[in-house]
């Protein structure tokens, strides 16, 4: 073979061989399906690259708009706060993102441009991406974004203190108003109109000044001021003043309602103070500590404990002891069971069971009430009943002297209520009958007492007529009617009526008449007289 064959033949070779280098490249690039680039990777702007609700990577734009987010919380809430602005129910769209891999939502801005945000989950990893179509690809994406933040915060602030009911306003150094939100502005306006009859100047610029600038100037905390809205009127508010460069910024929260429910307070102590030093009823009250923190002008009265020992706030014990060195207690036996008396008396008091009647050793007689008071309190109430005793004592007096005259009768007496119930009788009744009430522990009625009384009876249609007689309503006279006891003996019984629709029954024996009865002035009549 020569030369030029061989060199030929090499040449052929060389382009087989590239030809089939070529096809290889052919059908290698045929045959490949590479999966298409992320929507993410080619998104311009903020991106968020996150694991979870936990922050993995982000972008500088991205963090200046977390950075930005008033919303507290971790990255995922504070993200899904400035998302929802703009995307509605944007975390139950996201939430469907596991089962749709990737989506993109559309929206349209304050500025009226549109907002497109696209997420993706791969490999357990959430991208989010956000973007502006009308703007170039580069760094203003980011700007804007974070213009967009710092321009949504400012007007969720500005809406925020518009809408607040707190007066708000800043104060140069001269003292002048530079700035007030709509509280402060409409309060001035309603001030102004009702200073207009003065011949003040409508409102205008600056604003003027509602509240003394010596209240500002102290800053203190808390200070209370008034505003004249109206005729008579005022509306209150509590000053909060903080120093701002220098100037002053100042707050004004209203507390209409705690200044009316203080002098409702107040008028409402004044009234009881005044109703408590009218009372002839002494009053001490005492705290938990049982300390005293009240007492009325009664109390030192009855007491004649000096004022200035009482209003040093002394223990409920030296108040005690101090009106035992007066001689105003119950005398014990011994100074170990004065003390288990007061320790018992705290304890019942406490309880609101306390209730005792003091007779002192000048014949003077205490009534002391304990009473519970709020927060652990308690209230001692004296009473002053010596004039209330002496009159239960006579009326006793009195009737046991009654009572007496009355059994020193012969005459069996026996006084029967409007409704027939036994109110009363004496000695010579027991006897004659062998019934005595107050040892009889059954009922006393009229028709119980007359089946006593027919068992020592021979029969008669008396008791019939007795009972009639007791239960008429109106107008009624004294009758009288013989009977006869089992034993022979003859008996008158009178029957006359008595006050508060009472009526008296009295047995007298017939025969000569007894010097001292009392039913001289009855019917001696064996006949029924009505």
């Amino acid at each position: 073979m020569g030369i030029g064959s061989m060199v030929d033949l090499i040449g052929v070779g060389l382009l087989l061989a590239a030809l089939a280098l070529m096809l290889t490249t052919l059908f290698n690039t045929q045959g490949a399906n590479p999966k298409p680039q992320s929507i993410v990777l080619r998104s311009e702007g903020p991106v968020f690259l996150f694991d979870g609700d936990v922050l993995v990577d982000c972008n500088a734009s991205a963090r200046a708009v977390l950075a930005r987010s008033i919303t507290r919380g971790g990255d995922w809430q504070r993200l899904l706060a400035f998302l929802a602005k703009y995307f509605d129910n944007i975390d139950e769209k996201l939430a469907q993102l596991p089962r749709l891999g990737a989506m993109a939502e559309i929206a349209e801005t304050n500025s009226g441009k549109a907002m497109l945000m696209q997420a993706e989950l791969n490999g357990g990893l959430t991208k989010i991406a956000l973007t502006d179509p009308d703007l170039a690809d580069g760094p203003g994406v980011a700007l804007a974004m974070s213009h967009r933040a710092l321009e949504t915060e400012v007007q969720e602030l500005r809406h925020a203190v518009a809408s607040s009911p707190v007066l708000m306003w800043r104060e140069s150094p001269t003292g002048d108003v530079t700035w007030a939100n709509n509280a402060y502005v409409l309060l001035a306006s309603a001030a102004q109109t009702s200073r207009r009859d003065l011949g003040r100047r409508d409102l205008g610029w600056p604003l003027p000044r509602l509240f003394d600038r010596a209240a500002t100037l102290q800053s203190a905390q808390g200070q209370r001021q008034s505003v004249a809205i109206g005729a008579g009127k005022s509306a209150w508010f509590d000053l909060v003043t903080q120093t701002e460069g220098a100037g002053m910024l100042c707050f004004a929260t209203p507390v209409d309602a705690a200044v009316n429910a203080e002098n409702t307070l107040r008028d409402f102590m004044q009234t009881l103070s005044k109703t408590f030093a009218q009372l002839p009823i002494g009053l001490a009250i005492f705290d938990k500590d049982r300390k005293l923190q009240m007492f009325n002008p009664a109390l030192v009265e009855l007491t004649t404990l000096p004022p200035d020992f009482l209003t040093r706030r002394p223990t409920m014990l030296s108040v005690l002891d101090a009106m035992r060195d007066r001689n105003l207690l119950p005398e014990p036996k011994d100074y170990h069971s004065w003390r288990r008396q007061i320790i018992e008396m705290e304890r019942a008091a406490a309880t609101g069971l306390f209730q005792e009647n003091w007779a002192l050793p000048d014949g003077q007689t205490f009534r002391v009430t304990g009473r519970p008071h709020p927060n652990g309190g308690l209230a001692l109430m004296i009473e002053d009943i010596s004039g209330e005793m002496q009159r239960s004592r006579r009326y006793r007096s009195d009737l046991e002297i009654s009572q007496s005259v009355i059994d020193r009768l012969e005459d069996a007496i026996v006084v029967f209520d409007q409704g027939g119930h036994l109110l009363w009788c004496n000695t010579a009744y027991s006897t004659l009958w062998n019934h005595d009430p107050a040892a009889s522990l059954g009922d006393s009625s009229i028709r119980s007492v007359t089946a006593q009384w027919k068992t020592l009876t021979a029969p008669t249609q008396l008791w019939i007529e007795i009972d009639e007689f007791i239960h008429t309503i109106g107008n009624r006279e004294a009758w009288s009617k013989d009977l006869r006891l089992l034993d022979g003996r003859l008996l008158t019984c009178a029957v006359a009526p008595l006050a508060a629709g009472s009526t008296m029954v009295a047995f007298r024996s017939t025969g000569p008449k007894r010097t001292g009865s009392g039913l001289d002035h009855l019917p001696s009549s064996a006949t029924a007289a009505r």
